[in-house]
């Protein structure tokens, strides 16, 4: 079967049911890491899953994936029946698919789920743990990051805490404002690829370890502003250091603050211009706008004092290079208390082309 060969069998079945507004199913069978097992024995538990759960007898398609840290397999089937009655999936997950895993963990000798939740939850990666997508289990790596994160640094926004994820590769997507995720306050966890953008099947908030969703972090927010001030001057006191080496572009000064552990993550509209600037200092664990610290911190007031660093380069240079030129010419003018003509005319009498070898003693006359 084809592509359109599967959709037109969805499709088909899908449209004897008019009234029904959910017509498909999706199911997600993960197992442990070391649960490697080959196609035909996932396809037997899938078909023993399927006919626990009552769609045995409905068209469905498996798929296994290999795009996270454990093995796992996708079934996709249909609501509807063949004479176009629909199959309740009220509580399905929490009623017939649960007692589904169970006997089949039973039957096949599979790592139960319960005993993979608690060994998850005592694996803690080190903070410079990045998940990979395709090498890392997705919700496992994500919440380790947020696990070390959350109640580490110091953050008053969602901007903030994702300017410290982003450094390993997590992300947080309340979703865009238009959007269903946005309107309801939800909050979903992406893996970051190698370029940056969000790969694979996010994660609900909710269903993370410790609930990171956006009312709980709005808690953290809150708590975090009463305890910023000290934070903030030690970063403060970091970017006075650094400015004293007066560098002359941004790209200066993120690199001169990588040596003091200090992330710098600047913003651009479209056109490419700077509009705002946020350091992460990873020592002291804060991450702030540059605004906030003071004005002279800024975008707007960075860039400004590095223009006035340039025009002082400038002038220092201009006035080196007209000091060189009139030493230059005072060298001509005088040497050592004697004019010009005076060194010349010394040197000429002083001159002597012979060469030494050449010279002939003078003979002592004999009386």
């Amino acid at each position: 079967m084809n592509f359109f060969d599967k959709l037109d069998l969805f499709e088909n079945r899908n449209q004897l049911n008019e009234r029904a507004s959910t017509k498909t199913l999706h199911v997600s069978l993960n197992f442990s890491p070391p649960e490697n097992y080959e196609a035909g024995f996932l396809m037997r538990i899938a078909s023993d899953y399927m006919a626990r759960i009552g769609f045995g007898e409905q068209p469905y398609l498996v798929y296994h994936h290999n795009d996270a840290g454990h093995p796992h397999v996708h079934i996709l089937s249909t609501t509807i029946r063949g004479d176009g009655t629909r199959i309740n999936t009220h509580n399905i997950g929490r009623n017939q698919s649960e007692i589904a895993r169970k006997l089949i963990e039973e039957k096949y000798g599979l790592v139960k789920a319960r005993e993979q939740r608690q060994s998850r939850s005592k694996t803690i990666a080190p903070l410079e743990y990045k998940p990979e997508y395709g090498k890392s289990e997705t919700k496992r790596g994500i919440a380790n990051v947020l696990q070390q994160v959350l109640g580490t640094y110091n953050y008053c926004s969602l901007p903030e805490l994702n300017a410290v994820l982003k450094q390993f590769n997590v992300i947080a997507d309340p979703g865009a404002k238009d959007g269903f995720i946005h309107a309801k306050k939800g909050l979903l966890y992406h893996v970051l690829g190698s370029n940056g953008h969000k790969i694979g099947v996010p994660i609900k908030a909710s269903s993370i370890a410790g609930n990171p969703t956006l009312a709980n972090l709005a808690k953290r927010f809150e708590n975090n502003r009463r305890l910023r001030d000290p934070l903030k001057e030690k970063l403060k006191e970091k970017l006075d250091k650094t400015l004293l080496h007066f560098p002359r572009t941004i790209h200066e000064l993120s690199a001169l603050l990588l040596k003091e552990n200090v992330v710098t993550v600047t913003r651009q509209n479209e056109d490419g211009r700077m509009y705002g600037i946020t350091f992460v200092d990873n020592e002291n664990k804060i991450v702030c706008n540059g605004s906030e610290i003071g004005r002279q911190f800024s975008i707007a007031g960075l860039l400004n004092q590095m223009n006035k660093y340039g025009e002082n380069k400038m002038k220092e240079t201009d006035s080196t290079r007209l000091k060189i030129q009139q030493g230059a010419v005072a060298g001509l003018i005088e040497f050592n208390g004697l004019s010009a003509v005076e060194l010349l005319m010394q040197h000429e009498n002083e001159f002597n082309p012979t060469p030494y070898a050449l010279k002939k003693k003078k003979r002592k006359r004999k009386i």
